[in-house]
């Protein structure tokens, strides 16, 4: 089934991943208009010089007023703001979707803030991060193949559910819908839990008396595990927050099993040490096979 053309798509947040819906749904003739609203002036107009949206404002309740589907692209913790400001104006039809790293908090914010307009309401979440940032950063192929998740709410009507998965198919990803709980447990294990690790541990070797030392002699090893340390510092504040108790319950565990290697490194327990490694090899080596399979 195709889906139909979204007429004028609002794009509040201009970056990576609003920057790059909006290049692949132009190009596969699936929206029209593409408005572009942001806090920086700057990085607006570098969007309009590379195509990214067709308009831009820094007013977002006049650019929502005349909007088919609003897709709110912000750090998590600036869509209260978002969501407050578009309420009084959104027309009757226009679809509000996001695409934000937590789902329970963002299912909290449009009951809170958009109670009148639910049926429209579609939170989503596509699963391709990086550490890039800025209208600069998008890309016409960054959803080929990947995965985007979609929490609809109760109330949410099948048509505009439908509308918003189609419009994610239209640029190359797979769409899958969890409930919002089961979401942000999940991304707690696999998303958030390693940013937290990787700027933990940059952290700590920053501040180490030899960290220029450390630096100098770090290599592919170190530049692999700590990419994501690179990341929005603002993203993963607001991230960290909105799914707290998730994330808590898995540094948790995550520290139970640090404690236990380092039982068994103080111990020299060799053989212990060796099974240790060697279940997580057996793991990663399983799901990097069925990644590049699915990639």
């Amino acid at each position: 089934m195709s889906v139909q053309r979204v007429e004028t798509v609002v794009i509040v947040g201009v970056g990576l991943i609003g920057g790059s819906f909006a290049l692949a749904a132009k190009r596969a003739g699936r929206v029209g208009r593409v408005i572009g609203v942001g806090r920086s002036e700057k990085n607006l107009r570098r969007a309009l010089e590379l195509g990214v949206i067709d308009e831009a404002s820094q007013d977002v309740a006049a650019a929502c007023s005349a909007a088919d589907l609003v897709l709110v692209a912000t750090p998590v913790g600036q869509m209260a703001r978002v969501f407050d400001a578009i309420a009084p104006v959104l027309p009757a039809h226009a679809i509000v979707t996001d695409a934000g790293s937590t789902k329970g908090d963002v299912v909290a914010l449009m009951r809170a803030h958009l109670p009148s307009h639910l049926a429209r309401c579609v939170p989503a979440h596509p699963i391709a991060g990086s550490d890039l940032s800025g209208a600069a950063a998008a890309q016409y192929g960054l959803y080929e193949n990947r995965k985007v998740v979609i929490t609809p709410l109760v109330e949410t009507a099948p048509d505009a559910a439908e509308l918003v998965a189609e419009l994610w198919r239209a640029c190359g990803a797979n769409v899958h819908q969890m409930g919002p709980d089961e979401h942000d447990a999940v991304f707690a294990t696999v998303s958030h839990l390693p940013h937290l690790l990787a700027f933990a541990y940059v952290g700590m070797v920053a501040d180490k008396p030899d960290a220029v030392r450390c630096f100098d002699f770090a290599a592919t090893g170190f530049r692999d595990f700590t990419r994501i340390a690179g990341s929005h510092p603002e993203m993963w504040r607001d991230i960290s927050l909105a799914n707290r108790d998730a994330l808590l319950a898995e540094l948790a565990r995550y520290r139970a099993n640090l404690d236990a290697l380092t039982r068994l490194v103080e111990a020299g327990a060799a053989d212990e040490l060796n099974d240790f490694f060697e279940h997580a090899r057996e793991a990663r080596v399983a799901w990097h096979q069925r990644f590049l399979r699915n990639s």
